[in-house]
């Protein structure tokens, strides 16, 4: 199937992830997953192909890209920085945590610095509470994030 927009290699290129993980019971999830982790999103040009494949809606693999807060529609940046804000990071003062590393980086929520080195992204838990507030940093839990964490995270993603 031919989709506007996406060309011949990267139409390739998922065909291949998908028949890689077709047989699988539930493969939506990893497929899109898989797509994430090739391109950094879940482009919205290849839905179709996934779709079709699967024999799904467009508006259902939609529904579920749309609705699972860890795929990104667009290309995040070359580190993805996750704030938790579960109750138990927000009791240990995880709106701070974010407020420092907003202002400290210039940039909202589901939004990438200008330079393209860092994502900004709320994750609703960790599964760090006993080390609130956290962060994850590319894959890695950081525990008890206070300023002085902050300024370490910033000055490595800007490195």
């Amino acid at each position: 199937m031919a989709v506007q927009g996406a060309n011949t290699e990267t139409e390739a290129h998922i065909v291949s992830i998908i028949d890689d993980m077709k047989g699988m019971e539930g493969p939506l999830l990893p497929i899109l997953h898989a797509v994430q982790r090739e391109f950094g999103h879940v482009p919205q040009d290849v839905l179709p192909i996934i779709a079709n494949a699967l024999n799904l809606s467009r508006a259902e693999v939609y529904g579920v890209v749309s609705f699972y807060h860890d795929f990104r529609k667009e290309p995040a940046g070359r580190h993805v920085l996750k704030v938790c804000l579960a109750e138990s990071c927000q009791s240990m003062g995880s709106d701070a945590v974010a407020a420092g590393l907003k202002q400290a980086l210039g940039i909202d929520f589901h939004q990438t610095t200008p330079d393209g080195r860092v994502t900004l992204e709320p994750v609703y838990c960790l599964g760090m509470c006993a080390c609130s507030p956290a962060a994850m940093l590319d894959g890695e839990v950081i525990g008890r994030v206070d300023a002085e964490a902050i300024a370490e995270i910033v000055a490595e993603v800007r490195a």
